[in-house]
């Protein structure tokens, strides 16, 4: 489950135009998504013809095999890898198989049970392929799915948080060379110690604004509107800038009173704002000319995207 620079770039341009980026992460879902069926309803195609003299559990057989990675047997058996984990502190695949299988059971007689009340109820899912095709009863097709339900979940969870923490940086990063801000003046890999620790760890944090000793954490969250708690994270964490897709009067608030300044990019002017605060803190920018955004994003998006894949 991965996230192209085209996709990134994508998102950007959305909340840099005012507009909603949302439908580009929906559309990478729905793309993922429907590989994942086809691929899925081929690998049932197969298995179904494959057992379809044997009296077993072809499905169980197929799909909870030990053989298969960790992921793929926790999703064939209708559960999320990480919700194992949670519950379980471990996601190793001896537990995931154990937890799996059971789990499956489960749910083959919860299906079983449902089916046998509900006579008057009629499924059958039919997979053709090569003009040959299998049929799949009600209780197999139920289990398939759900198996199916899962995988989009896991999936919308998934790329929802990849976004977030693949776009904020970049998108830091675009806005300072709009503004022509100079390099020395803003900074997306400090190093932040952790004294508390055993071993003292160093670890990668947020973007930072820089003017001469002074260090101005920025807190990026594109978030959605109505959520009163979700400045909370700017605050936490120290952030003395927070930008966000949409902040309700609430958050502006929250925000106001702890000092730290704002930027909400679906505003009227939205991310023009920020040369309010580079002014604030003395930061030396050029202003943004009117014309072509999308023209002046083609240059910039080349040397961040060089750059990042020159480091990666």
């Amino acid at each position: 489950m991965t996230i192209t620079d085209h996709v990134i770039k994508d998102i950007i341009k959305k909340p840099l135009n005012s507009d909603d980026y949302r439908i580009e992460i929906i559309n990478l879902i729905n793309s993922e998504f429907l590989r994942f069926s086809i691929g899925f309803f081929k690998e049932i195609f197969a298995a179904k013809l494959e057992n379809k003299d044997i009296s077993v559990d072809w499905y169980k057989k197929t799909f909870l095999n030990s053989d298969l990675s960790a992921q793929e047997i926790a999703i064939n058996a209708g559960l999320n890898k990480k919700t194992i984990h949670n519950m379980f502190n471990s996601s190793k695949k001896e537990i995931v198989l154990d937890v799996a299988n059971e789990h499956y059971t489960t749910l083959h007689e919860s299906i079983k049970n449902l089916v046998d009340t509900q006579h008057d109820i009629e499924l059958t899912l039919t997979i053709k392929f090569n003009k040959v095709s299998v049929d799949l009863n009600i209780s197999e097709s139920l289990i398939v799915i759900n198996t199916l339900a899962v995988k989009r979940s896991e999936l919308r969870g998934g790329l929802w948080s990849t976004a977030g923490k693949r776009v904020e940086k970049p998108l830091m990063e675009t806005i300072c060379r709009l503004y022509n801000v100079p390099a020395e003046n803003y900074d997306s890999s400090k190093i932040k110690r952790n004294a508390s620790a055993k071993n003292s760890i160093q670890r990668e944090v947020d973007f930072y604004l820089i003017k001469g000793d002074n260090s101005y954490k920025c807190e990026v969250k594109l978030m959605g509107k109505g959520n009163p708690e979700s400045a909370d994270a700017a605050i936490a964490r120290d952030s003395k800038i927070f930008i966000a897709d949409k902040l309700s009067d609430t958050n502006k608030m929250q925000l106001d009173r702890k000092q730290i300044k704002w930027v909400e990019l679906r505003s009227h002017q939205g991310f023009r704002k920020f040369s309010n605060i580079l002014k604030e803190l003395n930061i030396p920018y050029t202003e943004l000319p009117s014309d072509d955004l999308d023209k002046r994003l083609k240059p910039i998006f080349k040397k961040i995207f060089r750059h990042r894949s020159n480091n990666s």
